[in-house]
C-alpha cells in the first residue's frame, strides 16, 4: 500500500463528508483487526446483534441491541492480539493512533517505576480513564493513572478506545477519553497458550497462561484465569544506535587534585596511572535500555443467578510485578566532588600517587572528583501489588427495565528498595567518604573496598493507593409506560460513592536527603470523597422518513460533590442520525473533568540537586542556560539581580546550578475543565457491502490544566520577555548572592495551562472477494489520526504554541510523551482463508520538528512494518506468530532533549522481533 492509496482515502473520506453537507464523526475499527470492529460493527469475538440480547456499548450506560455507538470507538479483539504475540498491553496497544507513547518499557528515569500507563491523545497519562466492564480499575501510586501491566492479557475479549471524553458517563479523567477492557467471562472450556517474542539484536519476553470457564449449573457460570510473564533486561550497549557519545560522567577512575601544589593525576577507565586524567567517562552502554518485568496475573469471574430476578456477580483481581528502572534521578552512578585528607600510612598509595601529594604533619589535602561507578547503576527494584474486587446484584423489574448494584474495592501497593546509591553521612553525622577515604581504596576505578564501604541498599519507598466504589442503577427503556412513534426512551439512572486514598512512606535517607542522588523525597498521605447523582436519556425522534431512517438525541448530566473540590456538573449532548442504509450521521458535545491526582493536591515539598536538569537527560529541557551569561538577557535586569557579566561563566555546567530544585503539590489545586465535541458520519454503502469508511472530527479543550512554570519558562520570563523588577516569576529561581549563580527554583503545581486539539480520525475497511486466491478473501484496513490543531499555553506568562508535528518537551503535556506527530496510521492486508489468517501490518508516524524556540532540526516520518499469521492446526492447537519491524528499522536519532539518543516513548526500540504463541482449546 502506497502513500498515495492513503492520500486517495482521505481525499475520498472528506468528499464523502462534504456530500452529506455536515461535518463526521465515528468509531474506527481497528486496522489490524481481519474482522470489523467498529462500535458500528460487532467483533467477532464480541456480543452480535443476532443474538438477541441486550448490550451496555462503551460510552453510554443505556443497553440496547447492537454496538451502535454516538461516541468514536476503535475496538481491538482477541485476535487482534494474539497476531501481535502479545504477553502486555503494550505488545499490542503502541500500534493504536489514537494512543501517545505513555510510560512504556523503555522510559529511563521515569517515576513511574516499572509501570505501563496509557495516553490517549497526547493530553496525558492521568487525563485517560481505564476501565474493566465499563467500571474503573484501581490506580496506582499518586497518579489518577492505571498500570495496564496490571490486567491479564489473556483474559481480554476486546479492549474499546474511546476518544473525545465520557465524564458523564463514567465520571472525572475521562477527559481524553477511555480505555475499556472488556474481559472474557463467558469464557466456556480450557484453553493454555505459550508464547514468546524475542529480538533479533538482543531482548526476549515469554510466559504463559490458563483459562477455565465452565457453567454452574444451568444458572451461572465462572471464568479463572492465571498468566505468568518475563521480560529480560537490555541494555543499550546491545543497539549501536543507542550508545550515547555525549552522555558523560565524571570520571570512574578519578581526578585528583593536591591543594597545596594544584598538581593533577587521575587513572584511565581501565585503570592505568596518569598526570594528564579526562575529566569523564562514559559508560552508557550499561544502561537499561528496555526494563525486566516478571508478572503473575490471577484473576476470577462469576455470575449466578439466586432467583429469577435476582443474579449476583462479580470478579477478583490480583497482579504481581517485580521491575527494575532507574527512576527519577536517572541511572548516573552518584559522584563525588569534595577534599579529603589522604594520610600517608594510607595502604593504597602507589609512589606515582605518592609523588604527586604534599604531605603536612602526615596528611595531603587532595580534592577528590570522581564517580562512585562501583556501587551500580541507580536501580530501583520495585515490586507492586494490585488487587481489585467487585461483589454485585443485578436483575430485572420489568422485561425492559433492570437493575443494578455493585460495590468494588482495590488496592495498589509498591515497594521500591533502591541500589547503586549510599549515604553521605554516617549515623553520627560523619561524611562517609571522608570517613573512609584512608580505609577503602579511592583511587582508580572498580575498587571492590570502596563499594563496600559507600554501597548500601536504601529501603526507599512504600506507597500504597486505595480505591473504593459503591454505586447502584436503573437502566433500560419507558417501553412499559409509552412509546414515541420512532420507539420507546432509553434511559439510565444512578447513583455512584467512590473513595480515594493514597500513602507514600519514604525511608529516612530520602526524608533527610542524605542520599548521594536522590534529593529529598517527602512522604504524605491524602484522601478525598464524591458523592455522584448522573442520568441518561436516548430519545428516538423519527425513523423511516424521507432523508431519515432513524433519527435519535440524547443527553447525560452528572453532578458531582467533592469533599476537597466542591460541586460541579458534567454533560452530554448526542445526536445519532441514520439517513439511509448507506449514511450515519452523529456527534457529541460534553463538558469534561479531572479532579487532581494526590500528587498534585496532598504532595508535601521534595527536591532535587537543581543541576539534575543538566545530568540528567530526561530533565534537560526544564533548562536552557543563563540569559544574561549568554548574552540573551535584558542588561538591566541581568544588574539588579546581581547575575554575572556576559561570558564570564559556562551556565550549562552542573557547578552553575548550585541548590535544589524544590517541587510539591498544591493544597488549593482545583479541578481542570474543559469541552470536548465531536462529529461523524459512517459511510457503509449497498452497493459495496463489504466496506465500511468513518470519518471522525474532534476538538479537546482543556482549561486550568494542572502545570508547573519550569526554571527555562521563569527565566525567560524574568531576564528576556519581562525583565522588570516586579516580574514575580523572578523569584522562583534565585542566585547566589556571592557569584551571581543560580541557587535554588521553586516549582509546584497549579492550575495554569490551556491544551486544545482540534482531529480528524480516518478508518476504512474493505473486503474482497477473490476468485484468484483461495480462502475468503482478502480484508484491506486503514486507520489514521490527523492533527490539524494542537496548542499548548503552558502558563499564562507565556503565548500558547502550536504543538501538532513537534518533539520535545516544550510540547509535552505532561513531560512524559514527547512525540506529537501531526500525522499516524496502522493500515494493515489480510488474507483469509478457512483455518487461518495472514496480514501484513504498516505503522506510520508523520514528521515532526523540534518545539523548542529558534530550532530548525526535524525528524523524517518513520515507518515500521510487521507480518503476523494465525493457523489452525486441527480442533484443538492454534499456532500464531509473527515478525515485528520486519526491516529492522532503528529509531530516529536526536540530538538532544531524548534518551538514548531518540525517543522511547513513541518509536520501537527492540528492532526485528520474533514472536510466536501456540493456544491449546478443549
Amino acid at each position: 500500500m502506497k502513500l498515495g492509496y492513503l492520500r486517495q482515502a482521505s481525499v475520498l473520506a472528506l468528499a464523502a463528508t462534504v456530500l452529506v453537507h455536515a461535518p463526521a464523526i465515528a468509531a474506527p475499527q481497528n486496522a489490524a483487526s481481519p474482522t470489523p470492529t467498529s462500535a458500528d460493527q460487532p467483533p467477532a469475538s464480541g456480543p452480535a446483534e443476532a443474538a438477541g440480547g441486550e448490550i451496555v456499548v462503551t460510552g453510554s450506560r443505556i443497553p440496547r441491541t447492537s454496538l451502535t455507538s454516538t461516541s468514536p470507538v476503535a475496538s481491538t479483539t482477541a485476535q487482534d492480539i494474539k497476531l501481535q504475540s502479545a504477553l502486555t498491553v503494550e505488545d499490542f496497544s503502541t500500534k493504536l493512533p489514537q494512543l501517545a507513547g505513555g510510560v512504556r518499557q523503555a522510559s529511563q528515569g521515569s517515576d513511574a517505576f516499572g509501570a505501563q500507563v496509557l495516553d490517549l491523545r497526547n493530553f496525558g497519562q492521568s487525563r485517560s480513564l481505564v476501565l474493566l466492564d465499563g467500571t474503573r480499575a484501581v490506580p496506582f501510586s499518586f497518579r489518577n493513572s492505571v498500570d495496564v501491566n496490571a490486567l491479564p492479557a489473556s483474559l481480554i475479549k476486546r479492549v474499546d478506545v474511546l476518544t473525545g471524553g465520557a465524564a458523564a458517563v463514567y465520571g472525572a479523567d475521562a477527559v481524553a477519553g477511555v480505555v475499556n477492557f472488556i474481559l472474557n467471562d463467558d469464557f466456556k472450556g480450557v484453553q493454555a497458550s505459550a508464547s514468546s517474542r524475542f529480538a533479533e539484536h538482543g531482548g526476549k519476553e515469554y510466559g504463559g497462561s490458563v483459562m477455565f470457564g465452565t457453567g454452574l449449573g444451568d444458572r451461572g457460570h465462572v471464568v479463572v484465569a492465571m498468566d505468568y510473564t518475563q521480560r529480560e533486561l537490555t541494555r543499550s550497549g546491545t543497539r549501536d544506535w543507542a550508545i550515547t557519545p555525549n552522555s558523560t560522567i565524571p570520571s570512574i577512575g578519578g581526578v585528583f587534585t593536591d591543594v597545596a601544589s594544584g598538581r593533577k593525576f587521575g587513572f584511565t577507565d581501565s585503570g592505568q596511572f596518569t598526570t594528564t586524567p579526562a575529566a569523564t567517562s562514559n559508560i552508557s552502554a550499561t544502561y537499561p535500555l528496555i526494563e525486566p518485568l516478571k508478572r503473575i496475573n490471577a484473576a476470577a469471574l462469576f455470575n449466578y443467578e439466586i432467583t429469577p430476578t435476582v443474579e449476583v456477580y462479580g470478579r477478583a483481581l490480583y497482579t504481581n510485578a517485580r521491575t527494575q528502572e532507574s527512576g527519577t534521578p536517572g541511572p548516573n552512578p552518584p559522584t563525588i566532588s569534595q577534599t579529603v585528607g589522604i594520610n600517608a600510612t594510607n595502604p593504597f598509595l602507589t609512589s606515582d600517587i605518592r609523588n604527586q601529594l604534599t604531605f603536612v604533619n602526615g596528611v595531603a589535602q587532595v580534592n577528590v572528583s570522581r564517580s562512585l561507578a562501583e556501587l551500580g547503576l541507580i536501580t530501583y527494584h520495585t515490586e507492586r501489588n494490585t488487587f481489585q474486587g467487585q461483589l454485585g446484584l443485578r436483575g430485572p423489574i420489568t422485561g425492559n427495565i433492570k437493575w443494578n448494584v455493585y460495590g468494588q474495592y482495590g488496592r495498589s501497593t509498591e515497594n521500591s528498595p533502591i541500589t547503586g546509591d549510599g549515604l553521605v553521612t554516617n549515623a553520627a553525622g560523619v561524611n562517609n567518604f571522608a570517613l573512609n577515604a584512608n580505609t577503602a581504596n579511592i583511587f582508580g576505578p572498580n575498587s571492590s573496598s570502596l563499594a563496600t564501604a559507600l554501597g548500601t541498599t536504601i529501603n526507599g519507598f512504600d506507597r500504597k493507593r486505595d480505591q473504593l466504589v459503591t454505586s447502584a442503577n436503573l437502566s433500560g427503556t419507558l417501553a412499559d409506560l409509552f412509546s414515541l412513534p420512532a420507539g420507546p426512551i432509553g434511559f439510565a439512572v444512578g447513583a455512584e460513592y467512590r473513595r480515594e486514598t493514597a500513602a507514600i512512606v519514604q525511608d529516612s535517607a530520602l526524608l533527610t536527603g542524605n542520599t548521594f542522588r536522590e534529593g529529598v523525597q517527602a512522604a504524605y498521605t491524602g484522601e478525598f470523597d464524591v458523592k455522584e447523582l448522573y442520568g441518561e436519556l436516548l430519545v428516538p425522534v423519527l425513523h423511516d422518513v424521507p432523508l431519515i431512517k432513524k433519527l435519535d438525541l440524547g443527553g447525560a448530566y452528572r453532578y458531582s460533590d467533592y469533599n476537597l473540590f466542591g460541586t460541579h456538573g458534567t454533560w452530554k449532548a448526542e445526536v445519532n442520525w441514520q439517513v439511509d442504509s448507506n449514511i450515519r450521521l452523529r456527534g457529541t458535545y460534553q463538558r469534561v473533568l479531572r479532579a487532581p491526582n494526590f500528587g498534585e493536591f496532598a504532595a508535601t515539598t521534595s527536591s532535587l540537586p537543581f543541576n539534575n536538569l543538566i545530568t540528567v537527560a530526561r530533565l534537560t529541557p526544564r533548562y536552557a542556560g543563563d540569559p544574561c551569561v549568554i548574552g540573551t538577557g535584558n542588561a538591566a535586569q541581568c544588574a539588579r539581580l546581581g547575575a554575572p557579566a556576559v561570558g564570564s561563566a559556562n551556565s550549562l555546567a552542573p557547578s552553575y546550578l548550585e541548590g535544589n530544585y524544590y517541587y510539591g503539590g498544591n493544597p488549593d489545586i482545583k479541578p481542570e475543565v474543559g469541552t470536548t465535541k465531536t462529529a461523524g458520519v459512517v459511510f457503509t454503502p449497498t452497493f459495496a457491502p463489504r466496506l465500511t469508511l468513518t470519518v471522525d472530527w474532534y476538538e479537546l479543550n482543556l482549561k486550568g490544566a494542572v502545570g508547573v512554570i519550569q526554571p527555562v519558562a521563569a527565566i525567560t520570563s524574568c531576564y528576556i520577555t519581562n525583565p522588570t523588577a516586579s516580574n514575580p516569576l523572578c523569584a522562583l529561581v534565585t542566585r547566589d548572592p556571592a557569584n551571581g549563580h543560580f541557587l535554588d527554583a521553586y516549582v509546584n503545581n497549579q492550575n495554569l495551562g490551556r491544551i486544545v486539539q482540534r482531529g480528524i480520525d480516518i478508518a476504512a475497511s474493505y473486503t474482497i472477494k477473490t476468485d484468484w486466491l483461495p480462502g475468503s478473501g482478502v480484508r484491506l484496513s486503514y486507520q489514521g489520526n490527523i492533527v490539524t490543531s494542537y496548542t499548548i499555553q503552558a502558563n499564562p506568562t507565556v503565548t500558547a504554541i502550536q504543538c501538532k508535528g513537534t518533539f520535545g518537551a516544550t510540547c509535552s503535556s505532561d513531560g512524559t510523551t514527547l512525540v506529537q506527530p501531526d500525522y499516524r496510521h496502522n493500515a494493515s492486508v489480510s488474507w483469509l482463508f478457512g483455518r487461518g489468517i495472514v496480514q501484513v501490518n504498516w505503522n506510520r508516524i508523520g514528521k515532526v520538528k523540534n518545539s523548542a524556540a529558534g530550532a530548525t532540526d526535524t525528524i523524517a516520518a518513520q515507518n515500521t512494518f510487521d507480518l503476523s499469521a494465525s493457523y489452525q492446526l486441527n480442533r484443538v492447537l492454534t499456532l500464531s506468530g509473527g515478525i515485528y519491524n520486519f526491516t529492522d528499522k532503528d529509531p530516529p536519532f536526536v540530538a538532544s532533549g531524548g534518551v538514548f539518543n531518540t525517543f522511547p516513548d513513541t518509536y520501537d526500540v527492540t528492532g526485528r522481533t520474533y514472536g510466536i504463541s501456540l493456544t491449546a482449546r478443549f
